[in-house]
């Protein structure tokens, strides 16, 4: 049960009735007429926060000022940053972040224990959901036992996790588990999670009506934003903190309107529209914004594609990416199986509380974009950042750009594959996947997929042979209307088979390539390329074998799949023959928007979504046989090397320390633009030659069980060995070498883990250098954590994502940024100085500016001037206590 508390000063809290039922609810309109401000032309993004402090303002950790500042962002156009404290109605998870999330809650019930405090003080206080979606592997393809062949490879990988997560399901009170083979965690939210508004009972038991809001541990938690549900992601320091009871502390925001005119035409996807609005918004710049769709062309959108651009909103760049409740909404709700009385009680809160979109909303915006959807064209995005737009017309020519600029390297080289009657080159398609919360979500896309596939199979066309294709969907109701429109056999004669219903291709889970076809593209020095339907297509991320990666539709990935070549121009020239001897075009497969606007409507209904989310947590024969203890705390394996009891809280003294200077600290990378958390934080497989793969190796782990990264999240042992190990990295202290290295403390050329274990042996603090947009990417933990136990206290950038400059405080990192321009390049820096960091001791402010010592290997010393990115007071409290959960700790301990 969440407790709503609060004092309610301007008497805000008022009564409805709607589908059956009174419930209570803390009006906007009304705290305008208590004088409290004019809130009328608030975006509904920004009411739903401004509701969070109607509902908490205790005079504490929210006051009235807090509230009256939400009018004060109206006058002032849209602008006032003022700190608040935002409590998210529910925590969602998946399994890779969520795993060492519960791996931390059990060790602060250890921890609790050691301070003297009660363990079962140790629980969830808000509801927390977590999804296994992350751990399944496309082992098999391409054949009708490729799904099960993959979930059986997953239990046997995975068991270890599961059964420490079925602990904790019977453990901690307010946490559920939806078992692996159910779907992905953003679409489950979606279809089955999320309300658009939340109930629950206060401490009086009266029922209170709230806007449903969540924080998740992945980024694209944001794509519930497209059913109005305020959600985004946080990394899993800051969701335990959430669900432990702590507020979110975040400035008001900006709210970005972006206002969508005219409708699609035909041959255009929703594909094709995010990543155009994903470039406009990047350009635009959105970092640490809301970003709020308005305009008459929502009428013309359906919920589907509303999901799947709130999808990406991590892609560019902005917090959030928000629909205001409307019709389509409620459509939505109706045709996902929600309960009558819920659509009705989401109507009337919405317009009783200021938050429908209806014929005359008019909000103020900070700033507007707008865009006609009758300009949209077909397209994709690549090769390495979602941002990097292309019409489907240039993507040849921009293909054969990328060798010469990009990767360095000549056109038309062909290495024969062994065993094989065909050659690999640069260009082309190797993996071709279905994939990821973006599209997946959308029964448009995949149901204009299986016409594609059908059409093409009509004409004999089939894949490439070395293409790996794969479809994951989002959830099972896909396979249901799938097959009950018959398209499954069509998409299964292709070789688009159901592998798994997880993110797989798009988090890195790919699987391996055909041994053959990975040596030629090794031999050959080769750009092998991948498109896929997902959200992230970052250097290294997808395929270890795969340089150049493109974000593609659904109908595209498969049109790709049977060319098998980025050198071939889809939209002139032909992708294959057909069994009469006719060339085939993209236009001959391409189905019409009617087609499929007539499909969806026959195979996507109700009941398919009440059957299969009829019992969602139950889980197969697989989940079920899982067997685990009742214990109050965790008997830690000490043989797994899945799950270990990290060290955060080990030796932990009753007081927090103080925040001291950083003196004598040595850099352990000196790193580029855009280093993304996927080039920080470990993820995909590793080798036997890599920290990580000696650790296991020393344990009797073979290589073949090695699983990934993501999987052993629970092990800290592992993942601090991979922090930073991404083979795509460049660290700039070595010259030309690409992986995780770096020079130790002898000046020779190590690993980082190495160098980093060797300079906390002799008691040196480290930092790491980096440029723009440090940490842009996935809401990753890891990135933070792995950072912290390498003994890295401070991270000195040119600029910050959003997310991780948040773990790093929640880690007890300090954030930095570089002032007056200055930067890594202007400093001349090699990597072997040698960096003070002064003013952090005594009294410090938020946002403070503090001197910095750059001392140069010929004695030189420069003096700069950062900006301590402690962006809040109570993020000071969280450095002094060395982390976020070491502060919730000692917080309940002492309660």
């Amino acid at each position: 049960m969440t407790v709503i508390v609060g004092h309610d000063s301007a008497k805000t809290r008022k009564t409805l009735t709607a589908g059956g039922q009174t419930v209570a609810y803390y009006s906007i309109p009304a705290a305008q007429a208590a004088g409290l401000g004019d809130f009328s032309r608030l975006p509904a993004a920004l009411k739903v926060v401004l509701e969070n402090m109607l509902r908490f303002e205790d005079g504490k950790t929210v006051t009235v000022e807090d509230i009256k500042a939400f009018a004060e962002w109206g006058a002032q156009g849209g602008k006032n940053p003022r700190e608040i404290a935002y409590r998210p109605a529910r925590v969602l998870m998946q399994d890779f972040t969520g795993v060492p999330a519960v791996v931390d809650l059990a060790a602060m019930r250890d921890g609790i224990i050691g301070l003297g405090g009660n363990a079962q003080k140790i629980n969830p206080l808000n509801p927390v959901d977590l999804v296994i979606d992350h751990s399944v592997m496309i082992d098999e393809f391409g054949t009708p036992r490729a799904f099960q062949a993959n979930v059986d490879r997953e239990y046997e990988r995975n068991m270890e996790r599961y059964t420490f997560l079925k602990w904790g399901q019977k453990a901690f009170d307010n946490f559920r588990v939806v078992p692996p083979g159910t779907g992905i965690c953003h679409q489950v939210n979606l279809e089955y999670l999320a309300q658009t508004v939340w109930t629950d009972n206060d401490q009086t038991g009266a029922v209170v009506a709230y806007p449903d809001t969540l924080v998740g541990t992945d980024s694209h938690t944001t794509m519930v934003n497209g059913l109005a549900v305020l959600g985004w992601g946080v990394g899993g320091i800051e969701a335990e903190a959430a669900m432990l009871g702590q507020p979110v502390s975040m400035l008001i925001p900006e709210v970005v309107g972006f206002k969508l005119t005219g409708q699609m035409v035909e041959g255009t996807t929703a594909t094709d529209l995010v990543l155009k609005v994903v470039q406009m918004l990047r350009k635009h710049g959105v970092v640490n914004k809301f970003v709020e769709f308005y305009g008459e062309g929502l009428d013309h959108l359906p919920l589907a594609d509303r999901a799947t651009i709130a999808n990406m909103a991590p892609e560019y760049g902005a917090t959030c990416g928000f629909f205001p409740i409307d019709d389509e909404t409620l459509r939505y709700l109706r045709q996902t199986g929600r309960e009558e009385s819920r659509i009705a009680l989401v109507e009337a809160y919405a317009k009783e509380n200021g938050m429908w979109r209806g014929a005359d909303y008019a909000p103020i915006y900070t700033s507007t974009l707008e865009l006609d959807m009758g300009t949209i064209v077909p397209a994709i995005s690549g090769p390495k950042r979602p941002q990097d737009y292309l019409p489907l017309t240039d993507a040849k020519a921009s293909f054969a750009k990328e060798m010469e600029a990009t990767f360095k390297r000549p056109m038309g080289k062909e290495v024969p594959v062994e065993g094989e009657g065909y050659t690999m080159s640069s260009g082309k398609v190797v993996i071709a996947s279905i994939t990821s919360c973006t599209n997946t979500s959308n029964p448009y896309v995949l149901i204009g997929a299986g016409l594609v596939a059908r059409k093409a199979r009509a004409l004999g066309l089939t894949r490439k042979p070395w293409v790996k294709t794969s479809l994951a969907p989002g959830s099972q109701v896909v396979s249901e209307y799938l097959n009950a429109a018959g398209l499954q056999e069509d998409l299964d004669a292709i070789g688009f088979n159901l592998v798994g219903y997880g993110c797989t291709t798009c988090i890195g889970n790919s699987g391996p390539l055909q041994p053959e076809i990975s040596k030629a593209i090794a031999e050959g020095d080769l750009v092998a390329t991948s498109v896929l339907s997902g959200n992230r297509n970052f250097e290294g991320r997808i395929s270890p074998d795969v340089r150049a990666n493109y974000l593609a539709s659904p109908p595209l990935v498969v049109a790709y799949a049977i060319a098998g070549d980025m050198n071939i121009d889809l939209t002139t020239e032909p992708l294959g023959t057909s069994k009469d001897g006719k060339l085939v075009y993209l236009k001959d497969i391409w189905p019409t928007n009617k087609e499929i606007a007539d499909l969806v409507h026959q195979v996507v209904t109700r009941e398919a979504f009440q059957k299969k989310y009829a019992d969602v947590f139950k889980g197969d024969a697989k989940w079920q046989a899982v067997e685990t203890t009742d214990s109050e705390t965790y008997d830690w394996p000490p043989t797994s090397t899945y799950i270990q009891n990290p060290p955060y809280f080990r030796g932990m003294a009753k007081e927090p320390g103080v925040i001291t200077n950083i003196e004598g600290a040595r850099i352990l990378a000196l790193l580029g633009d855009m280093i993304t958390t996927d080039h920080i934080s470990p993820a995909g497989s590793f080798k036997d030659t890599t920290p990580a793969g000696k650790y296991l190796i020393e344990r009797q782990v073979a290589p073949r069980e090695f699983n990934s990264y993501g999987a052993r999240r629970g092990n800290h042992e592992v993942m601090m060995r991979g922090t930073f190990a991404n083979i795509r990295i460049k660290n700039e202290m070595l010259d030309g070498v690409e992986g995780g290295y770096t020079l130790g403390p002898d000046g020779k050329q190590t690993s980082i883990f190495e160098a980093a274990m060797a300079w906390q042996g002799l008691g040196v603090p480290q930092i790491v250098i980096g440029g723009i947009e440090y940490g842009a990417g996935s809401s990753r933990d890891w990135a933070a954590k792995g950072t912290a136990l390498l003994g890295v206290k401070a991270v000195i950038a040119e600029s910050f994502e959003r997310i991780h400059r948040s773990n790093l405080v929640g880690m007890g990192v300090i954030p930095f940024e570089f002032t007056e321009g200055q930067n890594r390049k202007s400093l001349g820096l090699k990597g072997d100085e040698v960096i003070t960091i002064e003013g952090l001791e005594g009294d410090l402010k938020p946002l403070s500016l503090v001197p910095c010592h750059i001392k140069y290997a010929d004695g030189s010393v420069k003096t700069i001037q950062l900006k301590c990115r402690i962006d809040t007071e109570i993020e000071i409290e969280y450095v002094e206590h060395g982390g976020v959960l070491q502060y919730v700790l000692r917080d309940l301990a002492s309660a």
